[in-house]
């Protein structure tokens, strides 16, 4: 499935990142807004973007991901992940076109080992759940056609994310301490990529199936677990021992449950990817294996 079922151009906020950087590979023709051409920064210039471009839909692939950094510029990252998506669904209702909204797990508390259903109540531990949260009811609240599609771990073999840097490290290292107590889905980039795209087209052709959506590799696992794949997949030696959360404290505190329940995706025609399949594409594109 590609652009060219479309009458029009999708435009997507971002454009170096994991997500961003699968939708060109996939939307060749899409139009594609950096943060010289539309900050997230000053929201209003993003509703003016999308108003001067008139596209088919609109997806948003841009955010501040900076966790940490998060909790000591909540203001900063509210305005980002909160305002920009708010202001871009207000230019979207205006011209009646769909609103693609990546989201996060992190607007929940993590507690438990139930997979989060996309109605279950949100509570964020941090600045950063907060601010994606902030996004999330700015989305509804504008009250057009919109999917918010919330994900997890998120890798590939560009940009920064745990697959680069523990293949990095592994390389580095004879040993790595990982955590082993948070449980959640890896997810590839090339994959919520590819759901973006269905979800616009199903969008258009159906609004009715606006809502919150979650999407998250399977099966669930551990950090450690997940590292362990990689130093296997790439053939590395490097042995990784598990540890406990607390033994790897952070500014931001990371849900222990990431799970999240899927099956609404089912509306889609969309299941959850396989990550260790995904992994094996991403260091063939690395030139690990």
């Amino acid at each position: 499935m590609t652009e060219r079922f479309l009458s029009d151009p999708v435009l997507v906020f971002g454009k170096t990142g994991q997500v961003a950087t699968e939708l060109q590979r996939l939307l060749p023709k899409a139009i594609f807004l950096g943060r010289d051409m539309a900050d997230l920064g000053q929201p209003e210039r993003c509703a003016q973007a999308i108003h001067e471009h008139g596209p088919a839909a609109v997806i948003n692939a841009a955010a501040w991901t900076a966790v940490d950094k998060a909790e000591t510029e909540e203001a900063a990252a509210i305005v980002i992940n909160g305002d920009a998506p708010a202001a871009m669904a207000k230019a979207c209702v205006a011209l009646g076109i769909p609103l693609i909204h990546i989201s996060t797990d992190y607007v929940f508390d993590g507690m438990g080992d139930t997979p989060f259903a996309p109605n279950h109540p949100t509570a964020p531990l941090g600045a950063y759940g907060r601010s994606k949260l902030h996004g999330e009811e700015g989305v509804r609240a504008a009250g057009g056609i919109h999917a918010i599609l919330r994900t997890s771990w998120v890798f590939s073999a560009h940009g920064n994310n745990f697959l680069k840097t523990m293949l990095r490290l592994g390389r580095e290292r004879e040993a790595l301490t990982i955590v082993a107590d948070q449980i959640g889905g890896p997810t590839p980039a090339s994959a919520i990529a590819e759901a973006c795209i269905r979800i616009v087209h199903d969008l258009i052709a159906d609004a009715g199936k606006s809502g919150t959506y979650h999407f998250s590799g399977a099966p669930d696992t551990s950090w450690a677990d997940f590292a362990r794949e990689i130093m296997v997949q790439a053939g590395l030696a490097c042995t990784i021992t598990d540890i406990p959360t607390n033994a790897y404290p952070t500014p931001a505190r990371r849900p222990a449950n990431s799970r999240m329940d899927c099956s609404k995706l089912a509306v889609f025609g969309l299941e959850r990817p396989d990550w260790r399949a995904a992994t094996t594409l991403a260091l063939t594109e690395l030139g690990a294996i």
